[in-house]
């Protein structure tokens, strides 16, 4: 369980705060809309009705209590970009903080995010690549120009085992899990198990390699 602090009570706020409640993490919520407030508060363990910008306000907040800080504020970026720099000064220990556009990443990291999320692009990107061929059922990007997919069990899979594949050590590729269809994943699928159909896999590996041996085209 963590202390979170998210400031900002919108849409995207809301859903991070429904989120951390799921993992059954405490949170405080701040925002300036005592509407907006009220919404969430079925989901958090305390609020405060306020103006991040000011620093006797979130002075008394102590924000250096928080395991994470989310800035989560979308529809003015001043205010995004004046709280994000305010928490820091006031010894926040991890700042997540929410752009709008490629250029407000820059002045955000800048000022004292720790790391910038950008929720329209980072949709539009899965949307683009899980779409993109009809074998892909999900996507998650890793840093460094590696990918997790989930996919469709290739047809010249089918009746093989990774082992007779040597997925690893010819394709570079590593399956994290197997899923029968409507079942949930399989952390602990014996490699030497023949693939069948209707399974799909959960795999890691370079784009290269991805692109190559699974024949996603992204």
């Amino acid at each position: 369980m963590k202390n979170i602090l998210v400031i900002g009570a919108g849409r995207f706020g809301t859903y991070i705060i429904q989120k951390f409640a799921e993992q059954g993490d405490e949170i405080l919520v701040i925002d300036r809309s005592e509407d907006k407030i009220d919404k969430v508060l079925d989901f958090v363990t305390s609020s405060l009705i306020g103006d991040s910008t000011d620093p006797d306000f979130m002075a008394n907040v102590g924000v250096n209590n928080f395991d994470i800080c989310v800035v989560a504020i979308g529809d003015n970026f001043q205010n995004s970009l004046e709280t994000t720099s305010l928490l820091k000064e006031l010894g926040a220990k991890f700042v997540v903080s929410r752009a709008s556009r490629d250029v407000h990443e820059k002045f955000l990291l800048r000022n004292g995010a720790d790391k910038v999320v950008y929720p329209e692009k980072d949709i539009a990107e899965w949307t683009a690549i899980r779409f993109s061929s009809a074998n892909i059922k999900d996507y998650i990007p890793v840093p460094g120009d590696y990918s997790i997919f989930e996919v469709e069990v290739p047809t010249s899979w089918i009746g093989k085992s990774i082992v007779d594949l040597k997925i690893r050590q010819k394709m570079h590729l590593n399956i994290l899990a197997v899923r029968d269809k409507d079942a949930d994943f399989n952390m602990e699928y014996n490699p030497q198990d023949p693939f069948k159909d209707n399974q799909s896999v959960l795999v890691i590996g370079s784009d290269s390699d991805l692109q190559k041996y699974l024949g996603l085209d992204y």
